[in-house]
């Protein structure tokens, strides 16, 4: 029998919202954070709530969610835009509130545009998703004539099926070497447009700084304390969060290398945080969470470079 868990898998690649939110949920369960979604004018509109603001941190929730749409690869999903807010009761029409009121409704909101897949390697992945799976279950027994006749069947089903797969991936391997630079000058064009839907209405180190600090954006410090004494938990968030557009960016290894790099400076700034510090405990969460981060960006340039 088909498992559930490739099934929804399977729904969530063919562009199922329902199940790509039940993917979503799974996988940022540990996170405590849930989501739903919903396509409007050509974007998938995501929502993603949690109980306290330290878990929507830009830095964190994009990178998590991209990560995890790009691995699906869903159908006719290109341009997704992730809202962040704090958990509230159901509301059926949660997008139209966020339009009509977004100051007060998001904590904020970005636009992400995700990494298309090959030609051939999309037709490869719906070739195995149509797949029959009529042969994972027990089969009755059946009189040896017919037993040899269903096994002839098979086998010149089979032959078909596999000359009919080398034909798609070599017609594949041709259309793509013939549209490659016009999907390249398009994908261009695009990320010159893709802006982030609203600016923030919070940075990420005002809402991760801990009750009874003193949030470091909206301090105002004298000149000459800036100059002498940088806060590293202060840049270490500016730079993550600059470091997340161009993660969403990033089309080659040597971008990704760059990204990777950006990840890692900001893991050793968290790292500066000193045991008296008040942020302690969060800088040296966001240490090793910057450091996976670095390593993921790591593996996307060695893709690139293969």
């Amino acid at each position: 029998m088909v498992d559930p868990i490739d099934d929804i898998v399977r729904q969530a690649r063919q562009g199922s919202v329902s199940a790509i939110i039940q993917v979503l949920n799974e996988k940022l369960a540990s996170s405590g954070i849930r989501t739903r979604a919903m396509f409007a004018q050509g974007i998938l509109q995501l929502l993603c709530e949690a109980a306290k603001p330290e878990q929507l941190e830009q830095p964190l929730v994009i990178p998590q969610v991209q990560k995890i749409l790009e691995s699906l690869q869903p159908r006719n999903v290109r341009r997704v835009n992730i809202n962040s807010r704090i958990v509230r009761e159901q509301q059926l029409l949660w997008l139209d509130e966020i339009h009509r009121d977004p100051e007060n409704q998001l904590l904020w909101s970005k636009e992400i545009l995700l990494k298309q897949p090959h030609l051939f390697h999309r037709l490869l992945q719906d070739w195995k998703d149509k797949s029959p799976d009529a042969f994972a279950t027990d089969l009755p027994k059946s009189h040896p004539k017919r037993l040899a006749r269903e096994k002839q069947v098979f086998w010149r089903g089979l032959v078909g099926g596999a000359s009919l797969s080398i034909f798609l991936l070599l017609l594949g391997w041709t259309l793509y070497n013939w549209l490659e630079p016009k999907l390249a000058e398009q994908q261009a064009n695009l990320l010159g447009k893709g802006t982030p839907s609203r600016q923030p209405v919070a940075s990420s180190a005002t809402v991760a700084l801990p009750s009874g600090s003193q949030p470091v954006t909206d301090s105002r410090p004298s000149l000459g304390n800036v100059a002498s004494q940088p806060d590293p938990f202060a840049e270490a968030v500016r730079l993550a969060e600059s470091t997340v557009t161009l993660g969403s960016r990033a089309r080659t290894s040597a971008e990704w290398l760059d990204v990777a790099s950006r990840w890692r400076k900001a893991s050793d700034l968290m790292g500066k945080i000193s045991p008296e510090d008040p942020r302690h405990t969060l800088a040296q969460d966001r240490v090793s969470v910057y450091r996976q981060n670095s390593e993921d960006a790591l593996q996307q340039a060695q893709n690139y470079q293969e």
